[in-house]
């Protein structure tokens, strides 16, 4: 779970800290206090986007910094491993953010250095974020689909499936680029031909990368190499005085001293030994100065080779490889355009295997689907009985589609509020609140259907009230009951089901806005209930009236 999130100069927020505890974290608190912006750090940490506006005035940064405690790391770790992150230690995951004001920013996690893409992909198994606009989401069709896989636990069908329309989408591809204009098809011919000409004719190889560049740095350095290299000859073995007539001179000086002092033999044979070494490095040294070729036709010949090869890389490749691959790619679609209408009856062939094959895989999907919608109708039906539909219906209808990526299904999600009324969609006929129950009876089924350990809902209660949000808030601590949940709320209905109350409120100190976010209980706790009640006016009526809320919840 979540145990620790702070936050630094973000927005109208100097600092600020919340350890929240198991179960229903419930944050309340004035309007524009801040509350929205504890959801908006958290995303953060979560790999939202960042805007160096969100940083508060004057400071040179914004930070966030969130802990979590899990259980079971192994899929956190896999991920982190992906990333090169250090694994958690003892469960403890760090995500920290920080936003400079001139716009930069970085992200670490494990004290390493992430980038936003690998807080996204952690995050997606960490938190689950709803706000207000999310509701919205739930009348978009895609959306509805999205929540039935999920739900029915189809990604190995749908795997297989999208992985069967690649398929058909790839063999497709390579048919459509056969069937182009007959016009198109013969220019491209002709100047596929000349780039195959062309490579062809330089007759490329390996030694056209680095040892052609060394060839020419020899040939263009022949005369000063020789002259430098007869030098080394004359010094080692050819001229008078060479170290080789020298070595042999001292050698016989030293068979003489040896009549005197026996270890002068033993210098003798080093110094021989040194001899026979001047004389190898010398046949060597001419033999490699007998293959310089000073000749100005071989340097010009060179560079002819390196401004042709030279002037290929620039068309076709950096890298010979390169040049070489381009040469096999434009072979092979020459081919392709030659053998046209035989590669079109060919692919037509495997269009049509791979079109059943994609359509049994759809059929699979949509069995799945049609099994997992009755489910899914019946679990939310009886979460929006809980949530005040008492006599609602709601219904998951599919029906075919011309395939597409994520299958061969449109999912339709079908309200009745009222008994009597026929089942609409649902985008047609529900109010901004009963999209919200909606949506809250849907992760309430999901929540038990995933494993993300941490659901975060920003003002879920939206156009609800009186005994609604009383239930909205119980349905709320059911969900809480078996994973983390922060929920942010307007109503003291939905606020004494909180397990863990924080009160964020908002002061001004030197003409500056400060946010504070503060746990409240006891008689604090019910001062607050009793404002979001009656306003800041207390009276022992209102406190009366939350402190009954607030023992009533607890049963």
């Amino acid at each position: 779970m979540l145990t620790h999130l702070r936050v630094q100069n973000l927005a109208i927020v100097e600092e600020a800290t919340i350890t929240p505890g198991s179960g229903l974290n419930t944050i309340t608190g004035e309007t524009g206090a801040g509350k929205s912006i504890l959801m908006g750090a958290l995303d953060l940490v979560l790999g939202g986007r960042a805007d160096r506006s969100l940083v508060r005035s004057g400071a040179p940064e914004a930070r966030v910094e969130a802990i979590f405690a899990l259980e079971d790391s192994s899929a956190i770790d896999n991920e982190l491993a992906e990333f090169g992150i250090p694994p958690c230690e003892e469960g403890q995951l760090i995500v920290r953010r920080h936003i400079s004001a001139t716009g930069t920013g970085r992200a670490l996690v494990n004290d390493t250095t992430a980038t936003v893409h690998s807080l996204r992909r952690i995050g997606t198994l960490l938190v689950d974020i709803h706000g207000p606009h999310d509701h919205q989401s739930l009348l978009d069709p895609l959306f509805q689909l999205e929540l039935l896989d999920s739900f029915g636990h189809h990604h190995k069908l749908r795997q297989a499936y999208s992985t069967a329309w690649q398929g058909v989408s790839e063999l497709e591809r390579q048919r459509d680029a056969l069937l182009g204009n007959e016009r198109d098809l013969a220019i491209e011919a002709d100047r596929l031909q000349f780039i195959v000409d062309e490579i062809t004719a330089a007759s490329l190889s390996d030694a056209d990368e680095d040892d052609l560049i060394a060839s020419h740095a020899e040939a263009a350095n022949a005369e000063a190499i020789l002259a430098a290299g007869n030098i080394l000859l004359d010094g080692l073995t050819d001229a008078e005085g060479s170290a080789f007539d020298t070595l042999a001179s001292l050698q016989q000086r030293l068979h003489d001293l040896a009549h005197l002092l026996p270890e002068a033999e033993n210098w003798r044979t080093e110094l021989a030994s040194a001899a026979t070494q001047v004389q190898e490095v010398a046949h060597s040294a001419a033999d490699r100065l007998q293959r310089i070729d000073a000749n100005p036709a071989r340097l010009q010949q060179l560079e002819e080779r390196m401004t042709l090869v030279q002037r290929l890389k620039r068309k076709y490749g950096s890298t010979i490889a390169d040049i070489l691959a381009r040469l096999d790619e434009s072979r092979a679609r020459l081919d392709d355009i030659s053998r046209r209408d035989e590669k079109i009856e060919a692919l037509e062939h495997e269009i049509a295997a791979a079109v059943v094959h994609r359509t049994a895989q759809a059929a699979l999907l949509t069995k799945a689907r049609n099994t997992s919608a009755g489910k899914l109708a019946k679990a939310i039906t009886k979460e929006l009985h809980d949530l005040g539909f008492l006599r609602a219906g709601f219904d998951v209808e599919i029906t075919p589609t011309t395939p597409r990526s994520d299958g061969a299904d449109v999912v339709s999600f079908g309200f009745a509020p009222n008994p009597g009324e026929p089942m609409r969609a649902l985008r047609d006929i529900a109010s901004s609140g009963e999209v919200a129950r909606v949506m809250l009876a849907v992760k309430t089924v999901l929540a038990t259907h995933d494993r993300i350990p941490v659901l975060v809902f920003d003002e879920i209660d939206a156009n609800v009230g009186g005994e609604i949000g009383h239930a909205v808030g119980r349905k709320l601590r059911t969900v809480a009951a078996s994973r983390q949940v922060l929920c942010i709320t307007h109503l003291p209905q939905v606020a004494v089901f909180g397990n863990t109350h924080f009160v964020v409120s908002k002061a001004v100190q030197k003409n500056r806005t400060l946010t504070r976010i503060t746990p409240v209980s006891g008689s604090d706790r019910a001062e607050e209930v009793a404002r979001m009640l009656g306003g800041k006016d207390l009276t022992p009526v209102t406190l009366e009236h939350a402190r009954k809320m607030l023992e009533s919840a607890a049963l």
